[in-house]
């Protein structure tokens, strides 16, 4: 059984102290995995502008984001300047990729696609992600194959520019199993492996789900295997820092439980993408995380689907 580990890398801290340690406990654990960078300007000041979204403030107060982030990261972008993440982490980037881990694009700007894009027409959602992939390569010396979206938001043109800049897989949506992403009447060719777990930042500190538990409780839904297997997306400012010890029993439930722990490439070689079905995405909720997502049509019970509107269309409010 597959399970791909996508890490999101969205800060310059969770880049350079968060990074390193993720690191040594995936080699201590024998285990590789997808990263996904942030390459431009870190902002993360600017998210705070989401305070009046239902759920964000809760969030806020349970997931402690002022411990996890640092004073320092929610002032880039308002009182101090955002650093440049992809010139200040450039060697490190470059190590995850020589230690054999899989690399790829998860956004230039962070806040600003994950404000942005849901309502952004064709030519900003392409200068957004041209840039991110001009960076990328001149990282690494080579274009991205892999895309996950900031924050699980996409729109239209993203799924179309996707092919066009010929993507092989992306990971952009919430659902339960692969599949071809229907934009209007046409499939696009970049097929979605999307995140099929809740993250720990959406679990801890529910009040129906106390701390000691939330290892247990997502273990749970894994053994509720799939042919295809699961994602779970993991963040190196969480996971990589002070979630470290419940990731680190999360690898050891998962490996008792029979999963091989791996990157999302090693996931989309065992698809037949012929086989996989074709699905719309539109805008829903997931327990624990504010505002709306890209999520799978098709999907189970995990998330919220009672007040979804299409993709690309405008949240309610």
């Amino acid at each position: 059984m597959q399970l791909a580990l996508k890490v999101d890398v969205d800060t310059l801290r969770g880049t350079l102290q968060g990074l390193p340690p993720l690191l040594r406990l995936l080699d201590l654990r024998k285990v590789r995995a997808t990263f996904l960078f942030s390459l431009g300007p870190d902002h993360t000041g600017r998210a705070l502008r989401r305070a009046f979204r239902p759920g964000f403030i809760g969030k806020v107060r349970r997931t402690s984001v002022l411990q996890h982030y640092g004073l320092k990261t929610l002032l880039y972008g308002t009182l101090l300047p955002g650093p440049d993440i992809g010139r200040r982490g450039a060697a490190l980037m470059r190590s995850v990729r020589d230690a054999g881990h899989e690399v790829g694009i998860h956004t230039y700007d962070h806040v600003r696609w994950q404000d942005g894009v849901a309502s952004a027409d064709a030519a900003w959602t392409a200068r957004e992600m041209h840039r991110a992939a001009q960076r990328f390569a001149e990282i690494f010396g080579a274009p991205a194959t892999v895309h996950g979206a900031a924050g699980w938001q996409m729109n239209e043109h993203a799924f179309r520019l996707l092919d066009a800049m010929h993507f092989r897989y992306a990971s952009d949506t919430r659902g339960s199993e692969p599949f071809i992403p229907l934009i209007g009447e046409l499939a696009m060719h970049c097929p979605q492996l999307p995140t099929t777990l809740p993250t720990l930042d959406e679990l801890v500190g529910r009040d129906d789900l106390p701390e000691t538990d939330v290892v247990k409780h997502l273990l749970a839904l894994s053994a509720r295997t799939a042919p295809t297997g699961h994602v779970y997306t993991l963040h190196c400012e969480l996971e990589g820092m002070a979630y470290a010890p419940l990731f680190d029993r999360l690898l050891r439930g998962w490996q008792a439980l029979g999963y091989e722990a791996g990157r999302l490439a090693d996931s989309f070689e065992r698809l037949k993408t012929a086989d996989l079905p074709q699905c719309r995405v539109i805008q829903g909720s997931v327990d624990g995380r504010s505002g709306r997502l890209a999520v799978q049509q098709a999907t189970n019970n995990v998330y919220n689907l009672s007040s979804a509107v299409p993709a690309g269309g405008v949240p309610p409010t």
